[in-house]
This record gives C-alpha cells, structure tokens and sequence, in this order.
C-alpha cells in the first residue's frame, strides 16, 4: 500500500473510532465537563477547528511550499480555546455535522498530497497525523474512558 492510502486508511479507521466514541451521548453528556474544562462538544470543536485551521497549511504544501509561518501555531493552547470559543453557541447536532464535513475536506486535501510528502519522513506526514489519525486516536480514547468515570 503506498503512503497516501496508508495515512487515510489509518485516518478514517481512528476516525470512525472517534464518531463512535461519541455516538449516542445525549446534550447533556455531550456537554458534561470532564477534561479540564472541556466535555465532548468542546473537543468536537477543537478538532473540526483544527480541521479548518490547516486546510490552507496542507495546500500550500501541495504547492511544494511550507505550510505556514514559523512560530504560528507556538500558542497551542490559545488556538484550541480560540476554536472552542468561536463554536460556543452553535448546536451540538451542528457541531457533528461540522466535524463529519470537516474531516471529508481533510481527507480529500490529503489525496491532491504528493505521495513523497505523506511517506515516511516526508513534510506532510507528522502534520496529517497530528491532525488526523493521532488526533483523532487520542480523543477517542479519552471520551472511551470517560463514561466509566463517577459522575459528580
């Protein structure tokens, strides 16, 4: 299998782990705080942010260029509220919907990739799984955990 198919097969299989992680959770749960200050609804946010966030970073390395600016993203923590904050008042249904659709642009971005740039080593490769697959793999995980939790 060559990288390319490699890092979206990988993405849409955590993907899916993810979305069902997340299936069934009624408002209230979704909006339950657990994680810092987080619950689901933010995490959704955060991701499909991300998702948004780095469109124009994975087409400009599709250009063969760099995918943004040294010291852009130093603020993680800034970003990821600032992605949360933004989607405060939208509909959690609508966050989902956002999430599903960002994720399909990603994917679609991560096919017009170079194959040199998704292998192993290559410029996109850390950038799409941090993104995707890892991401996406670490928040399943903990909204997996979650539930078993003692409610407060």
């Amino acid at each position: 299998m060559d990288a390319r198919q490699d890092i979206i097969q990988s993405a849409e299989h955590e993907y899916a782990n993810l979305r069902a992680a997340v299936h069934g959770l009624d408002e209230a749960r979704m909006t339950e705080v657990w994680l810092g200050t987080w619950g689901v609804r933010q995490i959704v946010a955060h991701i499909a942010g991300w998702h948004r966030e780095m469109m124009p970073a994975l087409e400009r390395l599709a250009r063969g260029e760099s995918p943004y600016a040294d010291g852009t993203y130093d603020d993680v923590d800034r970003w990821n509220a600032r992605f949360v904050d933004e989607r405060k008042d939208v509909a959690t249904a609508d966050l989902l919907r956002e999430l599903d659709g960002s994720h399909r642009a990603f994917v679609q971005a991560i096919g017009r990739l170079a194959e040199s740039e998704l292998a192993t080593g290559g410029a996109a490769r850390g950038l799409v799984d941090g993104i995707g697959a890892g991401h996406y793999r670490e928040h399943a995980a903990q909204i997996a955990e979650w539930p078993a939790r003692p409610t407060r």
